[in-house]
């Protein structure tokens, strides 16, 4: 099978890039520059040279705090970009499989959300994963909507590498300890989205991690699993403001990925290690 990955040079794109290959299959990884996601006719000669069976969409903007102050930019990639490339995959009749977001939720209770619950988006970037969601919807047949959450990988920033970056100069760190949701080791969630994207099992899916935590939680973990001695203490969202606001519950649940068949994701904890390691 030929695929076409974007955002090939992004944490995931990259684990998903490596996955597929290791299938056997054709992959044309591309970058912004290669494929911005703004011009059709860029996208359209692409698409039409490699003319991929399936496409893996894992570009986007991610910036969950600056999309505040450029809200246009976010949306102009989330969901005008998606837009288009999910119109140009129908009239070709591709697969579609597009990485979502837990943020496309309100975020409230305690209860891991279905993939059928009511969304609500609390900020910017949840609005635009949203509408890229629903452009998904409106213009395709055959799709995947994979929606995942607090991703960390290899190549680029993260959540783990800023806490171990950070222990390297202090001996406490006050990290948000109500908002509870699940790591995504993008690893092992590309070795998912390879074995999704070789089926016809279209519909919606939650993909993280098993288990759950607090990012408080998540942060004592990696450095414990590193050998730092840094101390960790949980404070509450109100002490740490930031520009987007933050769902307190993130919880997904994964009876989507048991009644199709998929193998969930390994736990958290032991994906925390083997990145720690790794890195």
């Amino acid at each position: 099978m030929k695929i076409l990955i974007t955002g090939a040079t992004g944490q995931l794109g990259r684990d998903c890039v490596q996955a597929c290959k290791a299938r056997g299959h054709e992959v044309y990884g591309v970058s912004s520059r290669m494929f911005p996601l703004s011009d059709e006719t860029a996208m359209c000669g692409v698409l039409d040279t490699f003319a991929p069976d399936a496409i893996l969409h894992a570009a986007a903007y991610t910036a969950v705090d600056q999309a505040e102050e450029e809200p246009a930019l976010c949306r102009l990639v989330n969901a005008a970009g998606t837009e288009i490339l999910a119109r140009l995959a129908q009239e070709r009749n591709t697969k579609f499989l597009y990485i979502s977001t837990d943020y496309v939720f309100p975020g409230t209770g305690t209860e891991p959300y279905e993939t059928d619950a009511a969304t609500g988006p609390r900020n910017v970037y949840g609005a635009s994963k949203r509408m890229g969601e629903e452009a998904v919807q409106a213009h395709l047949d055959r799709y995947f909507i994979v929606r995942i959450s607090w991703v960390f990988g290899e190549n680029g920033k993260n959540f783990i590498k800023t806490m171990l970056r950070l222990a390297e100069t202090h001996e406490e760190l006050s990290v948000v300890g109500d908002q509870i949701g699940a790591p995504t080791y993008t690893r092992d969630l590309a070795r998912l989205l390879a074995d999704m994207i070789e089926t016809r099992k279209y519909g919606i899916y939650h993909a993280t991690n098993e288990g759950t935590c607090s990012w408080a939680e998540l942060a004592a973990e990696a450095l414990r699993c590193a050998g730092k001695k840094t101390c960790v203490r949980a404070i509450k969202t109100e002490e740490y403001p930031t520009k987007a606001k933050r769902p307190k519950n993130s919880r997904l649940s994964k009876k989507c990925l048991d009644e199709a068949g998929f193998s969930r994701l390994p736990d958290w904890r032991d994906a925390v290690a083997r990145y720690v390691e790794l890195i």
